[in-house]
């Protein structure tokens, strides 16, 4: 189904956005539009987009999770620091 790699997305922002809850809608035209659920309502955050459009926005919205470092990666990165 299309519309798995949107709503897998918006499952990501709400993980990472405590405290705000967004939803997702899709138009009869096929695009998606992000919404966001309040108190007053819903109120839309953006335009109907195309689906690759759309994962790309709710992707860059909302905080972003710091990746994660293993301690194989920072020894790696010591490493680099000191042959330049």
């Amino acid at each position: 189904m299309r519309s798995t790699r949107a709503t897998a997305a918006v499952a990501r922002l709400n993980a990472r956005s405590e405290g705000r809850r967004y939803l997702m809608v899709m138009t009869g035209t096929g695009l998606f539009v992000l919404r966001e659920r309040t108190d007053a309502g819903d109120s839309e955050v953006s335009p109907p987009l195309p689906l690759d459009e759309f994962v790309r926005l709710v992707d860059a919205t909302g905080p972003q999770k710091a990746p994660r470092v293993t301690k194989n990666d920072a020894a790696f990165a010591k490493q680099l620091v000191r042959k330049s």
